[in-house]
């Protein structure tokens, strides 16, 4: 199938697929003989698993990381409860951080009385 089939059937925009290729994310498509781009069911999955991961917020290089321990069936699943792991740990850690921003914001909002002065405990507060 051609890259906007693909694109249709993986759920991954035709743009992101040609900068997944040029980032060695994805191995590049076999290429016709007018230079179009094939795709095979195996790359459409493993699309779907690029953007699955991603979804998942996995940046880039772990998406990498993921799609070598998803091809190597010898593969520890430790390994890959370990990333997965990480990964939660880092969510956790921009929760709590946003969660204080969302904490900082409110209580400064709280104080501010949003109306016609310019007094402003919400940019007094940015500024520090």
């Amino acid at each position: 199938m051609n890259i906007g089939a693909a694109a249709k059937s993986s759920g991954v925009p035709a743009k992101t697929i040609r900068y997944y290729e040029s980032i060695g994310l994805i191995a590049p498509a076999h290429r016709t003989e007018s230079g179009y781009r094939e795709f095979s069911q195996i790359e459409i999955d493993t699309l779907r698993f690029v953007q699955r991961a991603r979804s998942l917020g996995f940046p880039v290089k772990g998406v990498a990381l993921l799609l070598d321990l998803w091809r190597d069936r010898s593969r520890a699943s430790s390994d890959v409860k370990a990333m997965a792991m990480e990964h939660i740990g880092d969510i956790d850690r921009k929760i709590a951080e946003l969660q204080s921003m969302r904490d900082t914001l409110l209580h400064l909002s709280e104080q501010c009385h949003g109306d016609d002065r310019p007094d402003c405990p919400i940019l007094e507060g940015i500024a520090g």
